[in-house]
């Protein structure tokens, strides 16, 4: 049996500090990998709050960060990203806030081309069936139940 690598809180918290500036993480993200590198709690603890203090870690601009990437391309819906967001347990205001930063405007032309796209592409003759699929298709992505609607009408 392969022994796993133990690590000491300098270490992991320079291990940290790369894995944090690699990307945006989230508190949760980084707990979790500090727990698989068996770190014990009080430890965790420490290196959650010196990343929190040399500003590798920042709840905000991970939020941000997050739905700007994934409204931008993957293409996803306010309902996605604040279904995501609180998996990763970030707090109500933070979502609030971060949606925001989405331009009205930029929602909808968004919207309006994923779904323009998404019709043309759907192959299947019977009206009813393709109004399903092009609906189904808009809710995974995350978009509001209306604009789904208002769309999968006007289009078909």
């Amino acid at each position: 049996m392969q022994s796993q690598k133990t690590y000491t809180v300098d270490e992991a918290l320079k291990k940290m500090e790369h894995f944090c500036s690699y990307q945006e993480r989230c508190h949760k993200e980084v707990a979790q990998k500090l727990y698989t590198m068996r770190m014990i709690p009080d430890a965790i603890d420490h290196i959650m709050v010196k990343l929190m203090q040399d500003n590798f870690l920042n709840e905000e601009r991970y939020a941000k960060a997050f739905v700007s990437g994934k409204f931008r391309i993957k293409k996803w819906g306010k309902q996605r990203l604040t279904r995501e967001l609180k998996q990763k347990d970030i707090g109500k205001t933070l979502i609030t806030m971060a949606l925001q930063t989405i331009s009205d405007h930029e929602y909808l032309n968004t919207f309006h081309a994923l779904a323009e796209k998404k019709a043309e592409s759907i192959t299947e003759t019977n009206p009813l069936k393709k109004k399903k699929k092009l609906a189904d298709y808009l809710f995974y992505r995350g978009w509001e139940s209306h604009l789904v609607y208002d769309k999968v009408n006007e289009l078909f």
